[in-house]
């Protein structure tokens, strides 16, 4: 039995998983230890940095994860008016002993002190609805790994003889990724991490009393726009945002805030429940975004 997950930024104790041998458990953004931009949402699987500001975006995993695990991460958006993307590594920091405010950057602020290895992804692998899978060796290397392309390895000397934990740095023109889990594959079987449970569906059983009456506001604003959108165009999760992916079945039925969801909890289209591949590229790709060149 494991506890889980982290609720608008805070881990609740009172929620568990009960997990079997394929399970690594569930994997989400540390709710303490992230940027001074960043802002968690989804059960802690999305970090989000502002805009006007290319830095202050690191992250870490509220777990540490294992040599050959890879973490897998959807870029849901960037804005081009930054120079950069996202760089992803690996730490033996634990999260809860690091102090606030983090460095700005992973790198170099963080690779010049020990303990802490990144590399730079980059920008072309950086569009929006593009996966990145990445993972440490047991020799140490840092590993990428994107939508059709061979798996690149970084030599980085990674001390793998202590718990890691993995480290992303939302930078530049990255602004907001999905975390969509991790994976391993076993000599019997492939392990994954369970998926948290959805913060929308655990609301708390008390609220502000404001809190309904915004919620309302917003919901009324989100029903004027969707109104403005032809029915047969919606997504038909949301039914609210213009459906602009295109998954590998050809169906055109999802926004891109609602791919995220779809893929780690369910992996089906919503229409005609075909398997849909975790890899999502904005060009030449499996699953695409209406518009992208």
């Amino acid at each position: 039995m494991m506890t889980t997950t982290c609720l608008d930024g805070k881990f609740d104790p009172n929620m568990t998983h009960s997990c079997d041998l394929q399970c690594l458990g569930p994997l989400t953004f540390h709710p303490r230890a992230v940027g001074h931009e960043i802002r968690l949402s989804e059960g802690g699987r999305r970090a989000q940095r502002a805009e006007d500001t290319f830095k202050g975006g690191v992250v870490f995993t509220s777990r540490p994860v294992k040599t050959h695990e890879r973490i897998r991460v959807l870029v849901e958006k960037r804005v081009p008016h930054w120079q950069g993307a996202m760089r992803v590594g690996f730490t033996n920091v634990p999260p809860l002993t690091r102090s606030l405010p983090l460095p700005p950057i992973a790198v170099p602020n963080l690779t010049e002190i020990s303990g802490h290895w990144a590399t730079i992804v980059p920008e072309s692998c950086c569009q929006e609805g593009s996966v990145l899978e990445f993972w440490v060796t047991d020799d140490g290397h840092i590993c990428l790994k994107f939508q059709n392309s061979e798996k690149q390895k970084v030599e980085a000397e990674v001390d793998v003889r202590k718990p890691l934990w993995a480290m992303i740095d939302v930078y530049g023109q990255t602004c907001s990724i999905f975390l969509l889990g991790s994976k391993t594959k076993g000599f019997l079987f492939k392990r994954t991490s369970c998926p948290t449970l959805d913060p929308l569906t655990r609301q708390p059983s008390s609220l502000k009393p404001d809190s309904t009456t915004q919620r309302e506001k917003s919901d009324d604003c989100i029903s004027c726009r969707s109104m403005e959108i032809p029915a047969d165009d919606r997504c038909v999760v949301c039914m609210t945002r213009e459906a602009d992916i295109t998954l590998p079945c050809g169906h055109r039925c999802l926004c891109l805030s609602c791919t995220s969801r779809v893929l780690v909890q369910f992996g089906i289209c919503p229409l005609c429940r075909v398997r849909i591949d975790t890899g999502v590229t904005s060009e030449g790709s499996m699953i695409s975004r209406t518009g992208d060149s």
